[in-house]
């Protein structure tokens, strides 16, 4: 079983920089596409960035484009979310995905999730 442990998020005021961390229980290179999905209270989950499993291939939700990078160390079995000029709306829990499969949904596992918060 791949188990997935979120760090980095924290309490922030707009217009600054975080970066989440994900670590992987066993080895991700060449077995998984990573993704970063968020929840916002009372809102849907909704997907941020993936990954491809070397890493070539990136993709992002149109709300954090050009704000949020998405970056992986295979060697090191952890994947990062960049996360700069962050806004109040960007507040959630950020999740961290892994799946066989490229894409922005069907992550059959997740990490326990990290709070963010930016104030105004």
């Amino acid at each position: 079983q791949l188990q997935l442990v979120e760090s980095g998020g924290g309490l922030v005021q707009a217009g600054a920089s975080l970066r989440l961390s994900c670590a992987a229980s066993r080895r991700t290179s060449g077995s998984y596409a990573m993704g970063w999905f968020r929840q916002a209270p009372g809102k849907e989950r909704e997907f941020v960035a993936a990954i491809s499993r070397t890493g070539g291939r990136t993709d992002y939700a149109d709300a954090v484009k050009d704000r949020f990078t998405i970056s992986r160390d295979n060697a090191k079995n952890m994947v990062y979310l960049q996360m700069n000029s962050l806004k109040p709306e960007d507040t959630a829990v950020y999740y961290c995905a892994a799946s066989q499969v490229f894409g922005r949904g069907g992550y059959p596992y997740r990490g326990q999730g990290t709070q963010v918060t930016v104030s105004s």
